[in-house]
């Protein structure tokens, strides 16, 4: 079968740049006419189909609209010289007939654009390239109207198809998702930190020195913070300013704890809920003036926590006047933590009051440090006494460098990521984004402390009062002890009850298992079914390098009664 489709000018950016296309009886085919824009053309596209024709051809002799014809050529009709009685296909990708065209016009279609989208002629991934001219032969011979006046479909750029991979393929490996770093990167990358992803951040997991393996590398890290002081940074927390006449009152509605109240200059660990009443992130919120705050959250939820404030601003608290900024990237953070972190510090605050009694746990502050503006905040991660650093970015790199050198006569090492998650373990602090899994409520997690049990409302609180939220077998957070004081559990390992009728049922899982070096054996935490009322009990864990009985504990298992907390008394002169 020999098929031939004709002399077929590819016009397609003369049309596309709003030109008037012409048709020309001599080619059977569309030709540029009058240009709109500031567009010559020539050669093949232009309707100069021979060979012979071309030499001396320039772009600037054009064919305007008002001059004859194209040279004589061979034109293949566009319509069949004959009744069909069979299938004639008129697009071969989409398998559209002679006969699906026929119909259209009997349907009542007349514009060739309706034709086009009726039938789907042209709509394959040639765009037309076959199937046009045939088509609207089809057309203007069941129309009963010349091809000059049934027009032309419009032309969609590109003229060549175009992959998604061309398109989007660019967004794979180090591209899928900008790769966030921060303020310290530089000094961490130099100080020879290894590095692992948080969210969307590129975080220092551990420092090694003189060829130590992870495990050697934390374990000194936390032993200096113990012991002297740990710095890290923590510029990845989210961060949003909250501003305005009525700050405090979004604040409160906004999350668990009460906030109206709230003194200047104090913190107060917070609780987001979903209004499902289930926990999706938490921080801390820091009262700077009567109508300015400065609130953190965790370095995965930030983008949440801002657009979720945001929602409710502009949707639900309409009659609030208050104004939210995102000010994760403004602030680096630094982060001290240790019993010798006051004795670093002090020189360089003379006007920041470091006692215990003017400075306490959950304080913040305003003032400078080596020329820099700062926001000191009295807050821990690691159940040490810690204080957070805030100066502005660019700064952050410079102060961190003066720190690790000011420190190091107190016996100062800088501590990743891994370490962070040792020590907070052994206080039994909670991951958000690890030891809970979606389903948790404040009272899950030990902590109905942080509900304000008498505010009028705040989100989520409807939903804490749901019958299911008082079942005695949710899955609550506790710690575990495992009989062999050296094996370290699996996170994600399944938990079950020793009794054998129970064992069909799960009973809860790991998140969170480290060695403690400090304490002596390996630590874990868990979510238990009704774990807070089964403290003792043992469980069997279990995992492929074999089970392990555990007993339930509480999730505190360093310094439980928070005195490491508090600045150590200074000596008496």
């Amino acid at each position: 079968v020999l098929v031939s489709g004709g002399w077929t000018p590819t016009i397609h950016l003369f049309s596309q740049s709003r030109g008037q296309v012409r048709w020309s009886e001599t080619l059977g085919a569309a030709i540029p006419g009058k240009p709109l824009q500031n567009v010559s053309c020539a050669g093949a596209c232009n309707g100069d189909l021979v060979l012979a024709d071309l030499p001396g051809v320039t772009v600037t002799q054009t064919r305007p609209a008002e001059e004859k014809e194209p040279a004589d050529t061979v034109a293949a009709t566009a319509t069949p010289s004959a009744p069909i009685s069979g299938s004639a296909f008129v697009d071969f990708q989409h398998d559209v007939k002679a006969q699906d065209i026929e119909l259209a016009v009997r349907e009542g279609f007349h514009s060739i654009e309706h034709i086009k989208r009726y039938t789907t002629t042209g709509m394959a991934t040639d765009q037309g390239k076959t199937s046009n001219i045939n088509a609207l032969g089809v057309a203007s011979r069941e129309l009963d109207r010349p091809m000059s006046e049934i027009g032309l479909t419009t032309f969609r750029p590109p003229y060549t198809p175009v992959t998604f991979g061309t398109l989007a393929g660019l967004s794979r490996d180090g591209l899928l998702e900008p790769v966030r770093r921060a303020p310290t990167h530089e000094w961490a990358r130099s100080n020879g930190a290894v590095f692992e992803p948080i969210g969307p951040w590129l975080r220092a997991r551990y420092f090694p020195r003189n060829g130590e393996t992870m495990a050697q590398a934390v374990a000194r890290e936390c032993r200096a913070t113990r012991q002297a002081i740990g710095i890290s940074d923590a510029s990845t927390l989210g961060k949003i300013e909250v501003v305005g006449p009525d700050a405090a009152a979004f604040l409160d509605r906004f999350y668990t704890n009460p906030l109206l109240k709230l003194p200047v200059g104090r913190c107060r660990y917070v609780l987001a809920l979903g209004e499902d009443g289930f926990i999706y992130d938490d921080g801390i919120v820091a009262r700077l003036t009567t109508d300015r705050f400065h609130v953190t959250t965790t370095t995965g939820g930030a983008a949440r926590v801002f657009l979720n404030m945001q929602d409710y601003l502009q949707t639900e608290w309409t009659d609030l006047d208050v104004w939210l900024t995102s000010i994760t990237e403004q602030w680096g953070v630094i982060a001290l933590n240790g019993p010798r972190a006051r004795d670093l510090l002090a020189p360089l605050l003379p006007d920041i009051d470091l006692d215990e009694d003017t400075f306490p746990h959950m304080s913040v502050r305003e003032g400078r440090i080596l020329d820099m503006p700062l926001r000191l905040f009295r807050v821990s991660f690691t159940g040490e006494t810690g204080f957070e650093l805030n100066v502005p970015a660019r700064f952050a790199n410079r102060l961190f460098a003066h720190l690790v050198e000011a420190g190091r006569e107190y016996g100062m090492c800088p501590y990743g990521t891994e370490t962070l998650h040792y020590l907070r373990a052994e206080k039994g602090y909670m991951i958000v984004g690890q030891d809970l899994e979606g389903g948790q409520t404040p009272a899950d997690m030990a902590m109905a402390w942080a509900i304000g049990r008498n505010k009028a409302d705040f989100i989520g609180k409807r939903s804490l009062s749901r019958p299911d939220m008082a079942k005695k077998d949710r899955l609550q957070f506790v710690g575990l002890r495992t009989r062999n004081p050296a094996r370290v559990l699996e996170e994600g390992a399944q938990l079950i009850w020793p009794d054998q009728q129970q064992q069909e049922d799960s009973a809860g899982f790991v998140t969170s298992a480290y060695p403690s070096e400090i304490l002596g054996h390996s630590i874990a935490l868990a979510l238990v079914r009704g774990g807070h009322s089964r403290t003792g009990e043992q469980l069997e864990c279990l995992m492929p390098s074999g089970n392990e009985m555990v007993s339930i504990v509480d999730p505190v298992f360093y310094d439980p009664e928070g005195l490491r907390l508090r600045l150590p008394e200074r000596e008496r002169e």
